[in-house]
């Protein structure tokens, strides 16, 4: 006498959950997904080389949003900010010229790039220096901190003696010793950040 097979609905639905994950482990062990190709991972060995992020800041909305991208850009690996400001000065001055109101809106500049900075959870130095022209000043001050990275945040409209001397991001692009990154915000968004912060 052959036994009767009994089956109850929890089980045939619990065989076929079974069978459905095995199915899809068989599935996935037979379709790796493919490795980096050898330019992609090294772009991506290149990126997290970064350990020391050069910023030039002036305060304004271009050079903060650049300080917020640096912060990004090094997060992963941890980075070390340099927050950099150049006073310029002119030519008929000495530059040991006193000039106390410059020195202090410099250190209120760099007081308030480090709180973005430090918000992101990063390690920031800064540097208050004094130069002829900012563009080589920074790409001085590059080589002198060894940095992996520049990033600059620029304006749209560029002064006259900007036009004469050469930009300094076009100073800074030609003669730094490292990588640069540069952020150019438009017009309308400047506009917005000024009017925001005039409230």
């Amino acid at each position: 006498m052959n036994p009767v097979l009994q089956l109850s609905p929890l089980g045939i639905v619990l065989a076929a959950a079974f069978a459905a994950a095995m199915s899809a482990l068989f599935w996935w062990m037979l379709h790796v997904p493919p490795g980096l190709g050898r330019q992609a991972a090294r772009a991506r060995q290149s990126v997290s080389a970064w350990r020391r992020i050069l910023v030039p800041t002036v305060g304004e909305v271009y050079s903060d949003r650049a300080v917020e991208m640096a912060c990004r850009l090094g997060r992963e690996q941890e980075v070390v900010i340099f927050l950099v400001h150049i006073v310029e000065i002119p030519r008929t001055l000495s530059l040991a010229t006193r000039l106390e109101e410059v020195e202090k809106r410099a250190a209120q500049i760099l007081a308030q790039a480090s709180e973005i900075v430090r918000s992101n959870g990063l390690e920031v130095e800064t540097v208050t220096r004094r130069g002829r022209l900012a563009g080589e000043e920074i790409c001085a001050l590059a080589r002198r901190l060894d940095v992996d990275l520049i990033v600059m945040g620029i304006r749209e409209r560029v002064s006259t003696t900007e036009r004469i001397f050469g930009r300094t991001s076009n100073v800074v692009i030609r003669n730094a010793p490292c990588e640069v990154i540069i952020d150019r915000l438009p017009p309308s968004t400047i506009a917005q950040g000024q009017s925001a912060g005039a409230r």
